[in-house]
């Protein structure tokens, strides 16, 4: 199974370098920007949700002491 990832991605590689660089860097535009904006906003989601959990239980402490 490994092998034959490693024969696909021979092929892409090989393919990809023997466009010209015009044609490589529509390609990085058009595929490599939208698959980082979306790690980005993932990240960014992700980030959120376990700083929302932080907070809540922070307060939930400062709650309990309090009283």
């Amino acid at each position: 199974m490994v092998r034959a990832v490693a024969d696909w991605w021979d092929a892409v590689e090989l393919w990809l370098t023997q466009l010209s660089f015009v044609f490589q860097v529509v390609l990085a535009v058009v595929v490599v920007l939208p698959l980082c904006w979306g790690v980005a906003v993932g990240v960014d989601r992700l980030v959120d949700r376990v700083a929302a959990l932080v907070d809540a239980r922070v307060a939930a402490r400062r709650a309990g002491r309090n009283q």
